[in-house]
């Protein structure tokens, strides 16, 4: 294998941030000029960006993005995610203009026509029979968890080592060397012991599933059915399957969460691989850019619901907020749905996927560096470690900080953006094939410089 020369890679590293620094002044001076910004920024997570501070958007529309630097990128960050369906597609902005300008009301706490049609989508799609609007994936989430502990009547959760689901308390937690159940490193004010509210177990391994399931004390597994926001681990065969069957065997719920997934196809993982969940959760992408979460249950578990009376799920219970199911986000999901995010989009996407993918791994062969490349979908991701991780703790051990300052500021700085999270690149309708050649330009550029 060919080795990256690390005293090469620290003098790249300060080339990179030098001129980043000297092709974003508008961006540092704007940045500097945030003193009433905690961190400086609208959200602290944008500190994620390389370089030091982020650069300042001046437009979007489909996939670029234009700084107030005068900087035209390729954007296949996309939001991580949010913005799958391209900035600002035509048929969204319409739909949330006549909605907003036009009809008014965006907020009025009134159900429209709209809602109907896209819980009847989301069924089409994803299978669940009935489905209840959040503002994001983390409220889906946090939702479906109440309602799963409450049909149950078992207060725990099972969630995976270093999987995501948003800010969901019972959600950061790794497994440690012992395989206990311990709270993800730098969580932030964590309310009680995470032994209290979650079990562990690791991706692609059952016996650790039924290890954590045995106890009967977890009302739902919660999974995305491929970890995505430690670097895509894809599920190995049988795993998925096994998850069913094993939250049948202990009276678990199943919970999938499709928010990052739904780049597998029009109805993610759930529709692609026939999973069969009792909850699915949504969010980011199917609002177009605009905020927006859904969650889907079972027609078997809604009345498992209904059966409870003393539930308050139309006050004070827990469960939504005033913004919740607005107007104008479920105007924008169902423009997102109907126009958008398409079986014909979904299958452009994903041939360019593919086409990044193999040109990715061409490099990483032709240069026999130790990286992999992963795809799921519309989406793709190379780790700097081979073979690919199998789990979320094999993937956290793989980070590379001093490699992901330089790939990220390597691209920013030859104008394409790629997730700072992490390497994901994300395709979306307004993708192109020459998008993909300059990428793979690029690439080749900063992996050959590496060695």
């Amino acid at each position: 294998m060919s080795k990256v020369n690390q005293e090469k890679l620290l003098k790249l590293i300060t080339q990179e941030q030098n001129l980043y620094k000297e092709r974003n002044p508008k961006s540092f001076a704007l940045f500097n000029q945030a003193t009433n910004l905690f961190g400086q920024v609208p959200m602290t997570w944008m500190n994620k960006w390389a370089g030091g501070f982020p650069i300042y958007l001046d437009f979007a529309r489909g996939n670029r993005i234009v700084s107030v630097d005068g900087h035209n990128y390729i954007d296949f960050a996309l939001g991580d995610t949010t913005a799958m369906a391209g900035h600002s597609p035509e048929a969204v902005g319409k739909a949330i203009n006549d909605r907003y300008t036009i009809k008014g009301g965006p907020t009025t706490m009134l159900p429209t026509e709209d809602a109907q049609w896209v819980a009847k989508e989301l069924t089409n799609r994803f299978g669940l029979a009935l489905w209840s609007f959040a503002l994001s994936a983390t409220d889906a989430n946090r939702w479906a968890l109440r309602i799963a502990r409450m049909v149950t009547g078992k207060p725990k959760v099972l969630a995976f080592s270093y999987g995501y689901h948003g800010t969901v308390d019972e959600t950061f937690v790794v497994r440690g060397e012992n395989n206990e159940t311990l709270l993800r490193p730098g969580n932030v004010g964590s309310p009680v012991d995470i032994t209290d509210t979650t079990r562990v177990a690791e991706f692609n391994d059952l016996e650790s599933v039924e290890n954590a399931l045995k106890y009967g004390d977890i009302a739902v597994i919660i999974t995305e059915p491929a970890l995505t926001n430690i670097g895509i681990v894809l599920p190995e065969p049988g795993f998925l399957t096994g998850l069913r069957t094993l939250a049948t065997k202990y009276g678990a719920l199943l919970l999938i969460d499709e928010t990052h997934t739904f780049s597998a196809g029009v109805g993610g993982m759930t529709k692609e691989n026939n999973l069969q969940p009792d909850i699915v959760t949504l969010g980011k992408s199917i609002g177009g850019g605009i905020a927006a979460g859904a969650y889907g249950i079972s027609q078997e578990l809604a009345e498992k619901t209904r059966n409870q009376k003393d539930a308050d799920l139309v006050d004070v219970g827990g469960v939504g907020g005033t913004l919740s199911g607005n107007a104008l986000s479920i105007t924008a999901m169902r423009a997102t749905l109907e126009h958008v995010l398409t079986k014909d989009a979904f299958s452009h996407m994903i041939k360019l996927a593919t086409k990044f993918t193999n040109e990715v791994q061409n490099i990483l062969d032709e240069t026999n560096i130790d990286w992999s490349i992963s795809q799921l979908g519309a989406r793709a991701e190379y780790r700097f470690n081979k073979p690919a991780p199998r789990n979320g703790s094999e993937s956290a051990k793989a980070s590379n900080d001093a490699l992901d300052e330089y790939m990220h500021l390597y691209t920013i700085n030859r104008d394409i953006l790629m997730t700072p999270f992490h390497n994901m690149a994300l395709m979306c309708p307004a993708t192109k094939e020459t998008d993909i050649d300059t990428h793979t330009k690029i690439f080749k550029e900063a992996v050959t410089n590496l060695l």
